[in-house]
């Protein structure tokens, strides 16, 4: 069984981007949530991967910044395909020193246009991000598995 980026791409497309990210809390136990994702590749380090924007507030985010790991995966019907790997975060509480801050906005429209999302008002939506400091969320590649 191989699976690719492009199967996580088709499958990402068939629902709104639904998949589920799991990663580990400090007592080894898994910590898993329902998030919109899409195949994206980081825009600092170039790693071809997943990504979503969370809220600043999520508990993911806490685990992730101290993990810095984690898996998505996209299931429709049977089939199913998980990325797994390491975590990248940029956002207002997550400054990366190569990526200008003032790119955020965009950063985070299209990463949230990947995971399928539209929107009728970006100047609304740009708003909504900054207030609840959304984070662009970049899971690197670095083991796809799958049922085909």
């Amino acid at each position: 069984m191989t699976a690719d980026l492009e199967h996580v791409r088709a499958l990402s497309l068939q629902e709104n981007g639904l998949a589920t990210i799991s990663t580990t809390r400090a007592d080894g136990t898994v910590h898993s949530s329902v998030v919109n994702a899409g195949v994206f590749d980081d825009p600092v380090t170039g790693k071809p991967g997943v990504a979503l924007v969370a809220i600043g507030g999520a508990h993911k985010l806490k685990l992730l910044r101290t993990t810095g790991h984690a898996t998505l995966t996209f299931r429709r019907g049977w089939d199913w395909v998980s990325v797994t790997g390491k975590t990248h975060l940029i956002g207002p509480d997550d400054p990366d020193a190569a990526f200008d801050p003032a790119g955020l906005p965009t950063l985070l429209r299209d990463v949230f246009k990947a995971a399928t999302g539209t929107h009728d008002d970006w100047a609304e939506y740009d708003r909504v991000m900054a207030e609840e400091r959304r984070v662009a969320v970049f899971v690197a590649a670095e083991k796809i598995i799958g049922n085909r």
